[in-house]
């Protein structure tokens, strides 16, 4: 299905995609760990080919760890010094430009509204287009009071989780081979040579996932781009580039990122609402590509995962898990998947389980003639 193996029987893939799905369970009540650990990976990947230049040059791992991890520092500092007066000066700027996309959205709907009750009577006598006017003007006036509040407290609350993010990557890059060799050394000699190679592989398939990842946002932001260009639609790459990283926390980035869009779509064309609803369909019609071509040729195809089980299991995770599901199940499915095959590999090899009992045999032999004596 993935692999040409002995291991990825019906019955070992049974025991992945089962799993897969518990360790999604659980990882729905853990998440405050899960993902200040996705994002540590995340830092790890993308540091690690420093740190490896550096070690090739004759330099020690931590040395070049931490001088990566130092720059790295120093630059994100520095960032932060030179872009925070810039935010603060623009600010107010920003705050009314929001504020007229969202105009422009709202007059869209009513627009629509109203056009819908032009063609039933039903939507007419109910007076849908004045009912939700008065319902988006309550809930503005109310949002700043109601959510603003909630958003904020619950943004602090996972700021100690997410600084767990950089520590982790750092760690990983200090400190990675010795936890390898540390699961190795408990391991049985005759299993030695599978499970370096489980951990090679491992490591090999976290890497394919988010390579796989920005894969598939370069195709989205090109798509959407593209489309969002011929219609005319002001700024068409930067929307395309917000709405591929949107689209990687699965529905509700996409939901966000269908809504910019019609934002924009309307503010720049007040008068034309159809130009509005084509961005819609364009939209629909790149988060389908998404979904059903773009995703298993990348993603699927970065973890040699088979179309098919690669979008059941998107539905899979979203249903067990929600959203965190719909983020950690392909990764997941990845690393289970390996460590499931290699696992029915050994199982299966009766070479492998000879030389372990014979170890074995050998071990109780000598520890026997040491009590003779």
């Amino acid at each position: 299905m993935s692999r040409s193996s002995d291991g990825g029987g019906p019955i070992v893939w049974a025991g992945i995609l089962l799993a897969t799905c518990l360790l999604l369970l659980l990882f729905r009540h853990v998440l405050w760990l899960v993902l200040p650990f996705l994002c540590g990976l995340v830092l790890y990947y993308m540091l690690h080919a420093p740190v490896q230049r550096l070690v090739f040059a004759g330099v020690s791992k931590s040395t070049a760890a931490n001088y990566v991890a130092g720059v790295v520092g120093l630059l994100v500092l520095l960032w932060m010094a030179l872009a925070l007066p810039w935010v603060l000066a623009r600010a107010g700027q920003w705050q009314e430009a929001v504020q007229h996309y969202v105009q422009g959205g709202v007059r869209l709907l009513l627009a629509t509204v109203s056009m819908l009750e032009q063609t039933s009577a039903l939507l007419r006598n109910a007076h849908l287009s004045q009912t939700l006017g008065h319902k988006i003007s309550d809930f503005s006036e109310t949002f700043t009071t109601t959510y603003v509040g909630d958003f904020a407290l619950t943004a602090l609350t996972w700021i100690p989780s997410m600084l767990l993010a950089p520590l982790l990557a750092y760690f990983l890059l200090r400190d990675g081979g010795r936890f390898q060799r540390f699961l190795a050394r408990a391991v049985p000699n005759a299993y030695f040579e599978r499970t370096l190679n489980l951990l090679y592989s491992v490591d090999q398939t976290m890497r394919a996932y988010f390579q796989g990842l920005l894969k598939l946002a370069m195709l989205d932001s090109i798509t959407l781009g593209l489309g969002l260009w011929a219609l005319g639609v002001s700024a068409p790459l930067t929307l395309g580039i917000v709405c591929a990283i949107l689209s990687w926390v699965p529905f509700i980035g996409s939901i966000m990122g269908g809504l910019l869009v019609v934002m924009v779509a309307a503010t720049d064309f007040p008068d034309q609402p159809w130009m509005s609803y084509g961005a819609v369909l364009l939209f629909i019609g790149v988060r389908l590509l998404d979904d059903f071509v773009y995703m298993p040729i990348t993603v699927g195809r970065s973890l040699r995962i088979h179309p098919l089980i690669t979008v059941i299991m998107i539905f899979a995770g979203g249903a067990i898990a929600g959203v965190p599901g719909l983020m950690l199940v392909l990764p997941l499915l990845g690393v289970v998947m390996v460590i499931g095959e290699t696992i029915g590999q050994v199982v299966t090899d009766p070479r492998l389980r000879a030389r372990h009992a014979y170890a074995r045999m050998l071990r109780e032999r000598q520890a026997q003639l040491d009590l003779d004596r």
